[in-house]
C-alpha cells in the first residue's frame, strides 16, 4: 500500500521522551477522509501507555485519541464530509463491523477486536500500528470519523472524544436524569466532565472527592452536593442515598466504601482504568442488590449523540493548551495530579 511521510511527536522505547519523529499514514482508500490536526487532548490512557502499564505496547508509539481536525481530502466514496468540514477521531477507527455489537452500534465490544486510534495493529498496512493524534495529518474510514460541532472554544471539546463519551455512555445507560442521584467519584479529566453531563441531563449530583479544595470545585462545576470522603460524619450521612455512582479513579482505591452510598439496587460503575486490580467484599453487593459494572467508552454513534448533545448544552472540558513541545512536562504534571483538569495540544506547533 502506499503511505505518506508524516511528521509525528512519539517515543521509540519506555524510558525515552516524547520527541519530533517520521510516521506512514497510508494513502487516501475510497472510503477515507484525511484531515490535519487542530487539538488534541492528553488522556491517562495516553500516560498509561507511554509508560508500558497494560502491557503490549508497540514502540514507536505516537499516543492522542481525542483529535480534533479540519478535512484536507476525502476518497471517492465519501459523501457524509468534504474538504473544510470540521472533524473529529476518538478512540475507534476500525471494528469488524459484521458481529453483534459492531451492528447494534457497540463497536467498542466487537467480537473480533476493536482497532484504537493509536498502539493498535494497523488492519490497512500489514505488519505497521496505528499512530494516534500527535500528528500534523490523520486518515481515517469515513464510518469511524465524526461530524465535529462548531463549539466556540474547540481546543478546549477535544477531550470530550474519550473522556467525553467515556462519562456519557454509562450516564445514559444506567438512565440518569430527573430523579435519579448521581454521585461522580473524583473530580478530574472524566469526573469533571460527568458532574457536566449528568446536570445537563437532570440529575442530582454528588461529588466524592478526598480532596478538601475540590469541594469547592465540585460547586463551581455545578455538582448539587460535595462530599469529602475522609470525613466519616459526611460519608454516614451520605450512606445509602446514590442511585449510580461513576467511578473515574484510575489508581487503586477502596471500592466498598462507595458501594455503601449506594441505593437498593444501586450501581457503580467503573470507569477509570487503575492498573492494581480493586477488591470487592462481598457484603458490600449482597445487601441492597446492589452492582459493580465497569463502562468502556462508547459507540461511534453514541459518540455523535454525545458530541450534539454537549453542543446544544455548551459543556466542554477546563482545559490548559500546550504546545507540543510542552507535553513531556505535560505528562509528568499528569501523573503528579497537577492538571485542572485536562490538557489540550495545539497541534499547529508542531
Amino acid at each position: 500500500m502506499e503511505t505518506t511521510i508524516v511528521k509525528a511527536f512519539g517515543t521509540g522505547a519506555v524510558d525515552k521522551p516524547l520527541e519530533a519523529m517520521d510516521i506512514k499514514r497510508r494513502e487516501l482508500q475510497p472510503k477515507d477522509i484525511e484531515f490535519e490536526v487542530l487539538y488534541c487532548g492528553i488522556c491517562h490512557s495516553d500516560l498509561h501507555q507511554i509508560k508500558n502499564d497494560f502491557g503490549g505496547t508497540m514502540w514507536p508509539i505516537v499516543p492522542g485519541h481525542e483529535i480534533v481536525g479540519r478535512v484536507t481530502r476525502v476518497g471517492s466514496e465519501v459523501t457524509k464530509f468534504k474538504a473544510g468540514d470540521l472533524a473529529a477521531v476518538g478512540c475507534i477507527v476500525d471494528s469488524c463491523g459484521q458481529c453483534q455489537h459492531c451492528k447494534e452500534s457497540l463497536e467498542m465490544f466487537c467480537v473480533e477486536g476493536v482497532t484504537f486510534s493509536f498502539n493498535s495493529p494497523d488492519t490497512y498496512m500489514e505488519g505497521d500500528h496505528t499512530y494516534g493524534g500527535f500528528s500534523k495529518t490523520y486518515v481515517c474510514e469515513d464510518k469511524y470519523v465524526l461530524k465535529m460541532p462548531a463549539f466556540e472554544a474547540l481546543a478546549s471539546a477535544a477531550p470530550l472524544l474519550c473522556a467525553g463519551i467515556t462519562v456519557y455512555s454509562p450516564l445514559r445507560h444506567w438512565e440518569a436524569g430527573p430523579g435519579k442521584k448521581v454521585g461522580i467519584l473524583g473530580i478530574g479529566g472524566l469526573g469533571h466532565l460527568a458532574i457536566k453531563i449528568a446536570k445537563a441531563m437532570g440529575a442530582e449530583v454528588t461529588v466524592f472527592t478526598t480532596s478538601p479544595e475540590k469541594v469547592s470545585d465540585a460547586k463551581r462545576l455545578g455538582a448539587d452536593h460535595a462530599v469529602l470522603s475522609k470525613d466519616e460524619e459526611q460519608m454516614k450521612n451520605a450512606k445509602g442515598s446514590q442511585d449510580i455512582i461513576i467511578d473515574t479513579v484510575s489508581a487503586k482505591h477502596d471500592v466498598n466504601q462507595y458501594l455503601g452510598m449506594l441505593k437498593v439496587d444501586g450501581s457503580l460503575v467503573l470507569v477509570g482504568l487503575p492498573p492494581e486490580a480493586l477488591e470487592v467484599a462481598a457484603f458490600s453487593v449482597v445487601g441492597g442488590r446492589k452492582s459493580f459494572s465497569g463502562s468502556n467508552i462508547g459507540g461511534i454513534a453514541e459518540t455523535q449523540e454525545m458530541l450534539d448533545f454537549c453542543f446544544e448544552h455548551n459543556i466542554v472540558a477546563h482545559a490548559e493548551i500546550i504546545k507540543i513541545q510542552d507535553v513531556n512536562e505535560a505528562f509528568v504534571r499528569l501523573e503528579k495530579g497537577d492538571v485542572k483538569y485536562r490538557f489540550v495540544v495545539d497541534m499547529s506547533s508542531l
